[in-house]
């Protein structure tokens, strides 16, 4: 009778459990839901997001809201987001600098992205593309390669922080290009920005959605991207790879993660959610718009990309010899 009993309550139990969460999963989001922007307002990370949480709000009648959570090359957002409930209302813009890049260049980091997060729905992925002031000296990039050759570590080159891809993209091209350009580390891209228009660094090594509307201005001369064929965004800009250095191709890529142990459900209401958006002509011009190209994923193939990645970085890391503590 006791046997019966404990295997009634424990159906019961089971029984309560699933009926839970599935009404969560029809509820859901029955609250709003914070995105976590690992970057300061107005970098490439950012724009992306706010347009994500905005079509969100508009399209589905959620409350979505922007929080910006920067420092340390996006790790301190990503960290705070690997630390929150795993209920779905604390999410965040991640992409391959704090996903990828990060975990091989920190010695002390307190996330591991594999473990840690779940991958919900890839966004974009864009070129980095290295500018200068409109008015430069530098009017390509073989400019730039004679005089860095010609005077090692004088020309400067601005990012949005130590262990970014684009920090990382710069020493790259100074590896394949035989050059010494001296790394000027800044809090986001907007600092950087700043630096690059007013003439006190050189070039900035930039996505192309963070240069996107001052190259649009006319206030910054494109010398060339370096992913593996030109930008929809800069047709007219050529490639790393295109200039004589083969084989030449950093990019990034955005997109949402969630905690670890979130309910499948509610990262697969996400997932179809962003999807759709992604899908429409509004959306999509409004990211090519910003210099990205938009790029729709399951989980299942967004989370098989972050691994691919996580592995291959870490060879691209250990071979440039770069840490930060």
């Amino acid at each position: 009778m006791i046997r019966k009993l404990t295997r009634s309550l424990a159906l019961a139990l089971a029984l309560s459990l699933t009926f839970t969460t599935a009404a969560q999963a029809q509820t859901y989001p029955a609250k709003p839901i914070r995105m976590i922007v690992p970057f300061p307002p107005g970098g490439g990370t950012d724009i992306l997001a706010r347009l994500v949480a905005q079509k969100l709000t508009e399209t589905n009648h959620w409350t979505v809201v922007p929080d910006n959570r920067a420092g340390a090359g996006g790790t301190i957002g990503i960290a705070e987001a690997a630390r929150a409930a795993p209920t779905g209302y604390d999410i965040v813009m991640g992409q391959k600098d704090n996903m990828v890049v990060a975990p091989w260049l920190y010695k002390n980091l307190s996330y591991n992205p594999t473990k840690d997060l779940v991958a919900v729905a890839h966004v974009a992925y864009t070129p980095v593309v290295i500018v200068t002031q409109a008015n430069s000296k530098f009017k390509t990039l073989d400019d730039v390669v004679k005089a860095a050759r010609a005077a090692p570590d004088t020309i400067t080159y601005g990012s949005p922080g130590n262990g970014t891809t684009i920090h990382l993209a710069g020493e790259i091209f100074n590896s394949a290009a035989k050059i010494k350009m001296r790394h000027v580390p800044y809090k986001g891209s907007n600092a950087a920005m700043m630096d690059v228009l007013a003439g006190n660094v050189d070039l900035m090594v930039s996505s192309v959605p963070s240069a996107m509307a001052q190259i649009k201005a006319g206030k910054l001369r494109p010398l060339a991207v370096t992913s593996a064929k030109r930008s929809t965004s800069l047709p007219d800009t050529p490639t790393v790879a295109e200039l004589g250095y083969k084989g030449f191709d950093v990019s990034t890529w955005y997109g949402l993660f969630v905690p670890a142990k979130t309910p499948k459900d509610v990262i697969a209401t996400l997932n179809t959610e962003v999807n759709k958006l992604l899908a429409t002509p509004e959306m999509q011009a409004a990211i090519i718009g910003q210099g990205a190209e938009p790029q729709s994923m399951t989980p299942d193939q967004f989370g098989a990309l972050l691994k691919t990645d996580y592995e291959k970085w870490k060879g691209i890391v250990q071979a440039s010899g770069a840490t930060i503590e």
